[in-house]
């Protein structure tokens, strides 16, 4: 039997394997049968906790989408995994190991944590896009949405902003956006609405996952996005599906992102499922 414990943060769901003593090796058709609803276990992304080869870190966090697709980033998925290292290790901050680099985690007084996604990028060469543009403004359009901003956050993002997130229809455009030409490596597609306040309503087409209830690495992107066109501060907080996440670009070019992280049960499946 393999046990598992499935999380999620703000929605965003994740079957959690901790292979760190027992090394798993899992196929884009095994995750697919992990991450089927119907006759899987069920979530957005698997994620597989391995020894860290980096001795600063206390783990390696291995990412695959529910397409079976292996992913650098995920932001709400590092949220549960620190959450899950901090409490077995009694500790209130740690390093973990992803193949976009390392990131550090700080679990806070009211139960949320914090993790330091790291220095966004804005160069075309480094979201990546197939060709030169500005990121600022992209040449893209689709139905209501054109003009996005590219952001990459160890992923690629296209924030589109538009006066009613609510109204877009992403379920019927989101996988076209996702598979464009632009985007070499697909794409996350984020449909952003400025609020009253200067909040951001925010709403992710995710690639590999589709239309979820959180992007984690989708509201850096928006927040980055949102500043870079004058439209925010630099701190913002991110409305989702599932709730709210509070997104800080600091002045040493770092995003910050806040959130919860919860478990929702635990359990073990038989690996004969896995053939």
């Amino acid at each position: 039997m393999i046990a598992f414990t499935k999380m999620h943060g703000l929605g965003n769901d994740f079957v959690v394997i901790d292979a760190r003593e027992h090394g798993i090796a899992l196929s884009g058709a095994q995750t697919r049968a992990i991450a089927d609803r119907h006759t899987g276990i069920g979530c957005d992304q698997l994620i597989v906790i391995e020894r860290a080869k980096a001795p600063q870190a206390a783990a390696f966090m291995r990412i695959r989408n529910a397409d079976g697709g292996e992913v650098s980033a995920c932001g709400n998925a590092a949220r549960c995994v620190a959450s899950l290292l901090m409490t077995e290790g009694a500790r209130d901050a740690l390093r973990i190991e992803t193949a976009a680099g390392l990131i550090e985690a700080e679990a806070l007084d009211d139960g949320r944590v914090t993790v330091d996604m790291g220095r966004p990028r804005t160069g075309w060469e480094e979201i990546p896009l197939s060709e030169p543009q500005d990121t600022l403004h992209l040449e893209l359009s689709l139905g209501p949405l054109s003009d996005p901003v590219a952001t990459g956050m160890g992923n690629p993002h296209a924030t589109f902003f538009t006066d009613d997130a609510e109204a877009v229809d992403l379920l019927e455009i989101g996988p076209a956006l996702e598979h464009h030409r632009l985007f070499p490596e697909r794409c996350n597609i984020g449909v952003a609405e400025i609020t009253v306040g200067g909040g951001i309503r925010l709403r992710v087409w995710e690639r590999g996952a589709g239309l979820t209830l959180a992007c984690g690495t989708g509201a850096c992107a928006a927040l980055v996005a949102a500043h870079r066109r004058g439209l925010t501060g630099r701190r913002a907080e991110l409305i989702l599906d599932g709730g709210r996440l509070e997104i800080e670009w600091r002045g040493n070019d770092h995003v910050m992102m806040t959130g919860p992280a919860a478990i929702s049960f635990t359990g073990a499946f038989d690996a004969g499922m896995l053939t």
